[in-house]
């Protein structure tokens, strides 16, 4: 399972992409349809069409790390939204990669985002 901090935000692709880019396409994806910058040191999860292949690029202080998960039986729930990215909290994100399918989350409070 993949450690993350509590500073990293999560976001994930609304759309379908083409998995077999990789270090050199991904962040231009980022860019382009996420309007993100993947050098902030965030995660940027991606999922193909056929929902089984996630990949997560993100920057490591020297260079680009892409984590991959592979389904062999099943999809990937995702999350919709009506934008182009959408941020996960942390459960959310646990959840999708566990296959978990909440009916909702119960957020007590929200702490505030830091400018």
């Amino acid at each position: 399972m993949l450690s993350i901090p509590g500073s990293v935000k999560i976001y994930l692709c609304q759309d379908p992409v083409d998995l077999r880019k990789s270090f050199n396409m991904l962040p231009g994806v980022v860019r382009r349809l996420m309007d993100g910058d993947p050098l902030s040191g965030h995660m940027f999860v991606f999922y193909n069409r056929t929902k089984t292949l996630l990949k997560i690029i993100y920057w490591d202080h020297d260079g680009y790390a892409i984590w991959a998960k592979r389904l062999e039986r099943g999809t990937f729930r995702i999350p919709r939204e009506f934008s182009s990215a959408k941020q996960l909290d942390l459960r959310e994100f646990y959840a999708m990669l566990q296959g978990i399918v909440p009916r909702r989350f119960n957020k007590r409070f929200k702490l505030p985002e830091k400018t």
